[in-house]
């Protein structure tokens, strides 16, 4: 059997301990070939490839990114798309595709499962942590950790100056990795695009903490809405899957509290930082199971599947029902935050 490998959409810590664990498990004990498409979806589309072996994996459990590339095409959106990819697939006789992605590019996996008869097996990957199926998506350990030590740091300088510091994270359509930073790292306010803000309110936490010496720090997810506005965004284009560039709210909410309060704040967006550098244990871990999982369901013919994370359990649900819905924040769980503002 030959295989081929594919990941699409942001880039993420883990990426490439998915792709070791594959190769590694596929050479050594099924006897398959495997070829990597660069960059997500265009490899197929364009039948850009790069030979996978045990070689080309050696030493890559570490290394943030993936040596293989990715990008946000969605073949579906590009002109006779469908029968491209499966042209290319058919030319470099590719038997089976897992495709490690997110909501995007495993939405584009099942189509093609379902409605096309390419078999598939998906990976979930997003530092967003909102696959619905999966208890967790290798990236997210890594961002939050990430944004959790910008916090602590941030703190110390906060106190410095007594200057409001709000810093922006990653979280178009949910809030996990505010919530969990946020917590993590002491944050006065909490702001997800589950629950829309009241800036006022906010104002109110922020002059609270200065009554005691305190200066607050307020960690807003990109996607995050004031109650009577809107999303704020970096510019109005599109890519192929239709999402907006977010970014901006951190400046806005800012702006907003100095102009209301009196007080000095100042906006610290984390942007791409929380993708890069070496994935943590967790999500090596998770990641590297994620892909042994994955190449068995190869092996089984289990296509059109996901393998997901249930407690400590790798299990398959079907790719349709994986990318149906996002997962957000319960408000049960940001209530529990909530003790902590102001």
């Amino acid at each position: 059997m030959r295989v081929g490998v594919l990941t699409g959409g942001g880039d993420c810590p883990g990426l490439n301990a998915v792709i070791r664990a594959v190769v590694r498990k596929g050479v050594q004990e099924y006897g398959y070939d495997f070829i990597g498409f660069r960059d997500g979806w265009r490899g197929p589309l364009e039948n850009d490839t790069v030979p996978l072996d045990i070689r080309a994996v050696r030493g890559i459990l570490p290394r943030g990114g993936t040596i293989l590339g990715s990008s946000r095409t969605n073949p579906l959106k590009s002109e006779d798309g469908i029968r491209r990819v499966k042209e290319t697939l058919a030319k470099q006789e590719v038997d089976a595709l897992i495709a490690i992605g997110g909501e995007d590019t495993l939405g584009v996996a099942a189509r093609l499962s379902g409605d096309y008869g390419i078999a598939c097996v998906g990976v979930p990957k997003t530092i967003d942590n909102d696959l619905s199926a999966t208890d967790y998506t290798f990236g997210f350990d890594t961002a939050v950790n990430i944004a959790t030590e910008a916090i602590d740091r941030l703190h110390t300088t906060a106190e410095s100056h007594m200057r409001v510091l709000v810093v922006e994270v990653m979280g178009r359509h949910a809030g996990w990795i505010a919530l969990h930073s946020g917590l993590a790292g002491g944050a006065n306010v909490i702001l997800i695009p589950e629950q829309r803000f009241d800036i006022e309110q906010i104002c109110a936490w922020v002059e609270s903490r200065f009554k005691i010496r305190y200066a607050p720090i307020v960690v807003v997810a990109e996607g995050a809405m004031p109650r009577d506005g809107d999303v704020v965004l970096k510019d109005d284009t599109l890519d192929s899957f239709g999402h907006v560039r977010l970014s901006g709210i951190g400046e806005w909410l800012a702006k907003e509290i100095e102009k209301r309060t009196g007080k000095e704040a100042r906006t610290t967006v984390l942007g791409h930082v929380q993708r890069g550098g070496t994935p943590s244990a967790f999500d090596r871990w998770l990641a590297t199971r994620f892909g042994l999982h994955a190449i068995e369901a190869v092996r089984d013919e289990d296509f059109g599947k996901m393998v997901a994370l249930r407690g400590t359990d790798i299990v398959r649900v079907p790719l349709a029902e994986a990318t149906a819905r996002l997962k957000t924040v319960d408000p049960t769980l940001y209530a529990e935050a909530e003790v902590f503002f102001g």
